[in-house]
């Protein structure tokens, strides 16, 4: 069956073809975003500040287990923002373990400008290297440095720590392979963003002394210990944020990649498979059996998954490199990190094609296969009566679902909005294939006394042709409906979020000026500018993160961190119950998405985790509506004090007189670096920061689009192609290439509009429900022209994809088309 598949693959290049692309860009996307996520899943990194330790104690992870509906319990990990630490009395403890010959604990040091990190001494004796040149520091005022920070013994460096500046004498250069800096340990302990906690511990253990001591007591302090390979885990990088953001990225997206590539090549081989009817009755008519036909289209089938992986794998990691260096070049991922080659991506992406096309082939063939031989000629002469009551059962059930699945995300937080709808998507998608042949009934019912009056005879043809072949353009219509819904929701995603977060923010800044800093402003910044001439209030603002219960475990959310006083007169949180003015230490203003997610109003105990991981329960003292644009959760700066990696603040927001400006200028002039930003010049910076790092969403998203297009361009291309014999018999009894043309007109003309009806209604409740499970506004934005371009675009490509090919079908004599097979 094998041999007798690929002769008649070859005798069949159009419906071939159109599936050999399918799988090809399908094998294409797959290789490309496993190739990403296997260079998540494989990434070891290699410990450099503890090359030399046995063992490292450190806080990188939080963890929650919770009890199912059926009995059974999960457990959610999520990495802490702030990277974690623990108590520096450990180091003691640790040091009177039978067999620790070194211990040391280390003040990890954040540096604005130049962007590094600074250590103590001690540690810099567990990196095992020596140093390049000189010697270590003596004093308070000396520093080694790495030297990809372009300094020399001898010479000086200027550091900003904690938004203030100091000059340092460098005493010695080392090689770390990172921007570096030591310092004396006691100046490390002084610059501090946490007194009496360190960010981790080395320990060195003599041959064959047993950790397990080490590991009861960072366990019973809340830590871990880290030891051989995974030593590198407990050292905070860029790589291990890279490492989070490849995987998050194809967590996210490879589920549902999956499923549109099962949508494409399904309906692109069943009705490759549908269209050769005639082929397949001839077979059954002379003595084919029913499993000799399921083996040959079983044998096509994975004859071209075979050849469309060959193509699609090497593209794929030709692409997955491209995305690498695009990824690197935007600041996603360091530019040392390394890149898998594919070695579980392409196997599972070649498995993955093989199994859907085989079983979209068994599908497919079920139909012909089921008849008796005898009747299978008579089958092409006539549309296939529809199935039974199956296949709508199953379309209203997955109806059902669908709008449940909507109900869900209007009432989901941020973190289940985006699943919940794309899920509403698909399964609304899934609801039109199956319901497709009675939705192409009833609109063809709708249109025959539409049509004949505008296109008169091609008309008449159209609505005929419409009525007769519900069922056999149900594929197409599915992929149509796939390309609006997809294009009209998922697409402006992006654009709602940029848009509802940039409008938030400047909606709710009431200051005029706005002070920034390479690497923060000193912690006590407010309170400086508070007791300026002129100035009437001063917020300071720092960015982090806080550790919340969600839907079946935990998860990071965006906080904000504001100096209490004077809050109200910088900033607008549109509060809807409570007030900010309550706000202090021990308290938590929240979000009203992250408030309904949750299930905490205004006097409830909130039980969070800070970014450290320091469990914390908070009076619950306001909810406000502008979360996107400030973040879920606003605490204050007492609240976190000593509990971030730096001692910073972000932003200090400025309301004040016109007599304000002097006094800001000078004050920002004694502070090299410092800016003064208008609230106007701040919104639009913070608009183009949002689309910088949207690039990735936006990336994998126009993926899908594409997709999706392609996936309607091909399957209408197949449906023109198969119609030449129908084509050459109108011809034949007297009809027109201009009547024909205006029948293919009109059926287009109808079966578009049907599709961008019900396209347009799936993606008008997917974007509705995404904005409003992320921004609580159930009023999408879509750009200008956006609808304009999805509709515009999806009627070019169903034209083109259909007219084209019947041209070129009618230029051929009829008579040359009316006995080809279908």
């Amino acid at each position: 069956m094998t041999g007798l598949a690929a002769r008649l693959l070859r005798h069949r290049t159009g419906p071939a073809a159109a599936t050999l692309l399918a799988l090809i860009v399908g094998v294409l996307i797959l290789v490309a975003m496993g190739s990403l996520v296997e260079s998540g899943l494989r990434f070891r990194p290699e410990p450099r500040l503890w090359a030399s330790a046995d063992v490292v104690v450190a806080n990188r992870t939080i963890s929650q287990t919770f009890r199912e509906f059926d009995g059974e319990t999960t457990t959610s990990t999520v990495t802490l923002p702030e990277g974690g630490t623990v108590d520096a009395g450990l180091v003691d403890r640790i040091r009177r373990v039978p067999g620790v010959t070194a211990v040391t604990g280390d003040d990890r040091v954040l540096i604005g400008s130049p962007a590094a990190v600074g250590h103590g001494w001690d540690t810099y004796v567990f990196t095992g290297r020596p140093l390049a040149a000189g010697v270590a520091p003596r004093n308070d005022d000396e520093v080694v440095a790495d030297t990809r920070l372009g300094v020399a013994p001898g010479g000086r460096i200027d550091l900003v720590v904690g938004g203030v500046g100091r000059s340092y004498r460098v005493s010695g250069t080392t090689e770390t392979g990172s921007a570096a800096v030591f310092f004396t340990d006691a100046q490390a302990a002084r610059l501090s963003a946490h007194p009496g906690r360190v960010d981790a511990i080395g320990v060195r253990m003599a041959p064959g002394a047993d950790v397990g001591a080490v590991r009861e007591i960072a366990s019973a302090a809340g830590a871990t210990a880290y030891a051989g390979k995974d030593r590198g885990n407990a050292e905070q990088s860029d790589h291990l944020a890279a490492q989070s953001l490849l995987v998050g990225a194809g967590a996210a997206f490879g589920g549902y990649v999956v499923l549109l590539i099962v949508f494409v090549v399904a309906g692109t081989i069943g009705l490759s498979v549908r269209h050769r009817r005639r082929d397949l009755a001839l077979l059954r008519a002379v003595a084919a059996t029913p499993g000799q036909v399921r083996r040959m289209l079983v044998a096509e089938a994975t004859l071209l998954a075979l050849a469309g992986s060959a193509i699609g794998g090497p593209a794929g990691l030709l692409a997955a490199r491209w995305v690498h260096g695009e990824l690197v070049g935007r600041g996603f991922v360091p530019a040392g990190f390394p890149m898998a080659g594919g070695l579980f991506a392409v196997p599972a992406a070649i498995g993955t094609a093989v199994l859907v096309a085989v079983v979209a082939a068994l599908i497919a063939a079920r139909r012909v296969t089921a008849i008796k031989p005898v009747e299978a000629l008579g089958e092409i002469a006539v549309e296939p009566r529809r199935g039974g009551p199956v296949r709508p059962i199953a379309g209203v059930l997955t109806l059902t679902a669908a709008g449940s699945a909507g109900a869900f995300t209007l009432g989901a937080g941020s973190a289940g909005a985006l699943a919940g709808a794309v899920g509403m998507l698909y399964l609304f998608v899934i609801a039109v294939a199956l319901l497709a042949p009675h939705i192409n009934a009833y609109a063809a019912r709708l249109l025959t006394p539409v049509l004949p009056r505008i296109w008169r005879a091609g008309g008449y043809l159209a609505a005929a042709n419409l009525r007769a072949n519900a069922q056999g353009m149900a594929t197409v219509l599915t992929a149509l409906v796939l390309s609006v819904g997809f294009g009209g929701s998922v697409w402006f995603l992006q654009d709602n979020l940029e848009r509802q977060t940039a409008t938030q923010s400047s909606a709710g800044t009431l200051a005029e000026r706005v002070l920034v800093a390479p690497g923060g402003l000193p912690g006590d910044a407010a309170r400086e500018i508070r007791e300026l001439a002129g100035v009437q209030a001063a917020t300071g603002v720092r960015r982090t993160q806080v550790v919340v219960r969600a839907l079946g475990g935990i998860e990071p959310v965006a906080a904000l961190s504001v100096d209490p006083a004077g809050v109200t007169s910088t900033m607008d949180l549109a509060v809807r119950r409570g007030t900010l003015a309550d706000l202090g230490a021990g308290t938590v203003a929240l979000s009203t998405m992250q408030a309904s997610s949750s299930g905490w109003d205004v006097g409830d105990k909130a039980e969070l985790w800070l970014g450290d991981g320091t469990p914390v329960t908070l009076d619950v003292i306001a909810i406000y509506d502008r979360g996107l644009g400030f973040g879920d959760v606003t605490v204050a700066a007492e609240t976190v004090a000593g509990h971030t990696a730096a001692n910073t603040v972000d932003e200090v927001l400025v309301r004040g007189g016109p007599d304000a400006g002097a006094a800001l200028a000078t004050w920002a002039a004694a502070r090299p670096g410092t800016e003064i930003l208008d609230a106007a010049t701040r919104t639009r910076l913070l608009g183009t920061d949002l689309a910088l790092g949207a690039w990735l969403n936006r990336l994998l998203i126009g993926v899908m689009v594409g997709y999706a297009a392609l996936a309607a361009a091909t399957t209408m291309v197949m449906a023109a192609l198969a119609r030449r014999r129908e084509l050459a018999l109108l011809q034949l009894v007297g009809v027109t290439r201009r009547q024909i043309r205006g029948m293919v007109r009109a059926e287009q003309a109808g079966l578009l509009g049907t599709a961008v009806l019900i396209g347009a209604t799936i993606a008008v409740l997917t974007l509705s429900a995404i904005v409003n499970g992320l921004t609580g506004s159930p009023i999408p934005y879509v750009p200008p022209l956006g609808w304009a371009a999805v509709l515009g675009g999806t009627a070019l490509l169903a034209l083109v994809s259909t007219v084209w090919p019947v041209r070129r079908l009618l230029s051929a004599p009829p008579i040359d088309n009316i006995g080809l097979k279908e």
